[in-house]
């Protein structure tokens, strides 16, 4: 499947972009080559010099012994008058070619270089450009881990695969060709013995090619898997300290570890398979070779004299250059083995990168003017129906109605389809049956892009970027924001003061995560951007369920402040959060089983009022409990 991004080209200028095409079609391995050829767009040019770079170093080298030859008849048959003078000629021939040779070494490894960096450049740009406008379904069935993996090291093998192995099989074709030409006229027969084992090792080669690939896959998966084990333990590090499951933790990466040794000895046994069969191969192949040109001095077809192409007789100059070409031939191709080996770990790399590449991306409507410019926040649901999967239901049959500025509150157990339901609203997911509309309109006629931009969504548990106070409290509002204004939200978020304690006010750096700060703080940071982002529908996930009564009181009159003439959902699973709303769903199995007030909803019973009277029982005992301490 040929997929289209805007990259930027390296070739000539970093900031001029262009639309690159890279193909997907993994079926056959031809098809696979095709799609890294199609990787090097922008980079042709560059590869197909350093490979004319090689020929030409090729040529040069195979000149310089061809020389040798020639020099040692010329000697042998017409002694030179002036022995010194010739051989300092000679000489400077040698030094002319050898300055071409390192030249065109030079100029070939640094397009090769230039090529392999732009090309993995690139690429894991556009890959991570990719996963930004992948759906929310793709990435709650991807493991973090794994795409870690694909962006980096799969990306770092491709790179190899350009830098080393491509055009290290081109030089190696090329030294093939240009000495099995000079064996060719040299001694026809001799050519053709000294390359009989080529089909052998090219055999050999194609059976471990198979064999690699199939380990490096599975070698591969492995890693994602120990990369994710890595990154959840990093991440969740303040849980595995609480618990003291610190060994259970070690076990668990020890023995992912463990495992990718195993394969990871599997892949390197492989290779040290190969190797000594290649070695024995080109070994016998460069001892027939030996032997058959001793047995041409034996009999006598090695003479001294004039140079007779193409006549079945060989001078001594001759056989030296042979025996010199001969080593140029069996080294390459016996590395050739190899190379042919390892581009399987590339095709492989490319496989894994082209499975992520080929989801397609979800549509955000950029380019899509929405019917209206603002929302107002009358929201309606009618008979709808969802399911993350075929014939499995998570919501079912839900209709309501919200008028804006009007506050709905959504109660249930976990599993009950609260935040499911509300991640229909910013399409995260669209519902399976059933109509939503926003002020009249139909949800999927609203562009994604610009629906989020009229969302605002709180968090149970806030998240943080590795920036500064300031850049997080701005992050993703569509226009300049003035110091003013940050300053104003801030304080509206009752975190400003917070802010002023710290030595560099509003450009602290927030640790990973947001750790400098505490739970409160960082939902007070979290609120004031939510604020500055103006959003005319707010979505609050559990707000204030992980703080202390403080800080939740706090984080409470923040909250009032930002949902003034906002339409307004609150996931809670607490009933003193909700008592507020204008109107109460509560849910069960992905129904709304009832629905009114709080003062309505207690004269009614049910699961609101067991609820209620649960919680006030263990508020209770608690209040009891705190008192006789």
């Amino acid at each position: 499947m040929p997929l289209h991004a805007d990259t930027a080209s390296t070739e000539t200028n970093f900031n001029v972009r262009e639309t690159v095409t890279y193909n997907t079609e993994t079926k056959k391995s031809v098809n696979r080559l095709r799609g890294l050829i199609r990787l090097m767009h922008g980079y042709r040019r560059h590869y197909l010099t350093a490979m004319t770079c090689q020929i030409l170093e090729a040529l040069t080298n195979t000149l310089g012994l061809a020389l040798v030859g020639i020099m040692v008849d010329s000697f042998l048959r017409d002694p030179q008058p002036n022995l010194p003078q010739a051989l300092l000629s000679v000489g400077l021939i040698f030094v002319v070619l050898a300055v071409l040779r390192g030249f065109f070494s030079f100029t070939s490894g640094r397009l090769t270089a230039e090529t392999a960096q732009g090309v993995a450049l690139r690429l894991r740009d556009y890959m991570f450009d990719h996963i930004q406008h992948l759906r929310f379904a793709f990435h709650d069935k991807s493991k973090t881990g794994d795409l870690i993996q694909r962006v980096t090291s799969d990306i770092s093998t491709i790179e190899r695969f350009f830098s080393e192995q491509a055009i290290g099989i081109g030089r190696i074709l090329v030294l093939f060709i240009v000495n099995f030409i000079a064996l060719l006229v040299i001694h026809v027969q001799l050519a053709l013995l000294s390359v009989a084992v080529v089909p052998l090792i090219v055999l050999l080669s194609i059976y471990f090619f198979r064999r690699v690939s199939k380990q490096w896959d599975i070698f591969q998966e492995q890693e994602s898997k120990l990369s994710n084990v890595l990154q959840e333990n990093l991440s969740a590090v303040r849980v595995v300290k609480a618990f003291a499951r610190q060994p259970y933790e070690i076990e668990k990466f020890e023995k992912e570890n463990k495992e990718r040794f195993r394969l990871g000895l599997g892949f390197m046994i492989l290779h040290s398979m190969f190797w000594p069969s290649t070695d024995f191969l080109t070994g016998m192949q460069m001892m027939v070779s030996f032997l058959a040109g001793g047995f041409l001095v034996l009999n006598g077809q090695v003479t001294i004299g004039e140079t007779v192409l193409f006549s079945g007789q060989m001078t001594v100059g001759q056989y030296i250059t042979y025996i010199a070409v001969l080593g140029w031939i069996i080294n390459p191709i016996r590395n050739l083995g190899r190379l042919i080996v390892q581009v399987s770990t590339g095709l492989v790399s490319f496989d894994r990168i082209a499975e992520v590449l080929s989801v397609d991306w979800e549509d955000l409507g950029r380019d899509v003017t929405p019917p209206v410019k603002e929302l107002k926040g009358q929201v309606s649901f009618k008979n709808v129906s969802f399911a993350y999967e075929l014939d499995k239901p998570v919501l079912n049959d839900i209709t309501f109605d919200v008028q804006p500025g009007q506050t709905v509150a959504l109660l249930g157990s976990t599993g009950s389809g609260k935040t499911s339901l509300m991640a229909l609203l910013p399409r995260f997911y669209d519902y399976t049956t059933g109509h939503i509309t926003i002020d009249g309109i139909e949800l999927r006629d609203l562009p994604r892009t610009f629906l989020r931009q009229q969302i605002g969504i709180v968090e149970q548990e806030p998240f943080l970027f590795s920036r500064t106070l300031r850049e997080n409290i701005t992050y993703g509002v569509a226009h300049e924001v003035s110091d003013e204004e940050v300053i104003a939200a801030a304080k509206a978020a009752a975190v400003h003061e917070v802010i002023m304690t710290f030595p560099d006010n509003y450009k602290t750096l927030v640790g990973e995560r947001g750790v400098t700060l505490s739970g409160g703080q960082k939902q007070r940071v979290v609120l004031a951007r939510t604020l500055l982002k103006n959003p005319s529908i707010l979505i609050l996930d559990d707000a204030t369920s992980s703080v202390d009564t403080e800080t939740e009181s706090q984080i409470r009159a923040a909250l009032d402040r930002l949902m003034t003439n906002r339409t307004t959902f609150i996931i809670a699973h607490r009933i003193q959060t909700v008592m507020i709303a204008d109107l109460i769903l509560v849910m069960d199995k992905g129904r709304i089983v009832q629905r009114g007030t709080h003062e309505s909803l207690m004269l009614e019973g049910g699961i609101y009022r067991r609820t209620y009277e649960m919680q006030a029982q263990i508020e209770t005992e608690l209040e009891k409990e705190m008192a006789g301490v």
